[in-house]
């Protein structure tokens, strides 16, 4: 992702999440800890011709990471194009040399907790009220061995 992919990724952040959206100014946030020696964040987008139609973003701190966030649009959805986004945020895991990886994802969303438990992820906790407004639930999940999960793995574009 980069700096000119803010507005279209808003676009599909907004639709995807209407009460909990991102601001630009967080993904800009993001953005500037994603490159240069003492990078820490690595956030990607899918493209369709001209249109982004997916993102993912994860922060590496230590030997631990913390995917930040997935999203994709809903006229692709169970396309595969989830799996290939968090396989990218899983090699970057790899990269950082991470050995686990968390998340959080909200209880009522079934589908990514199958995409999560398919990569090996395993729920370790609740977190009450973690999606605000709507004082919504966050399932914590988590990955030991990141690079053992997308061994055979592959990314076309």
């Amino acid at each position: 992702m980069r700096w000119w992919d803010i507005d279209p990724v808003l676009e599909l952040e907004r639709a995807l999440f209407p009460d909990d959206a991102w601001s630009r100014g967080m993904f800009w946030s993001e953005l500037a800890h994603a490159r240069g020696p003492e990078a820490n964040r690595r956030y990607v987008v899918a493209e369709a011709g001209t249109r982004i139609v997916g993102y993912a973003g994860l922060v590496s701190s230590g030997e631990q990471a913390d995917v930040q966030t997935i999203a994709v649009a809903r006229d692709l959805w169970g396309t595969g194009l989830g799996g290939r986004l968090l396989a990218e945020l899983l090699r970057a895991a790899t990269a950082f040399e991470c050995a686990e990886v968390m998340l959080e994802c909200r209880v009522d969303n079934v589908r990514a907790q199958k995409l999560y438990e398919r990569f090996g992820f395993q729920p370790i906790g609740v977190r009450r009220g973690y999606y605000q407004p709507g004082n919504v639930d966050a399932l914590v999940m988590r990955l030991t061995a990141p690079e053992n999960s997308v061994q055979g793995t592959e990314i076309h574009g």
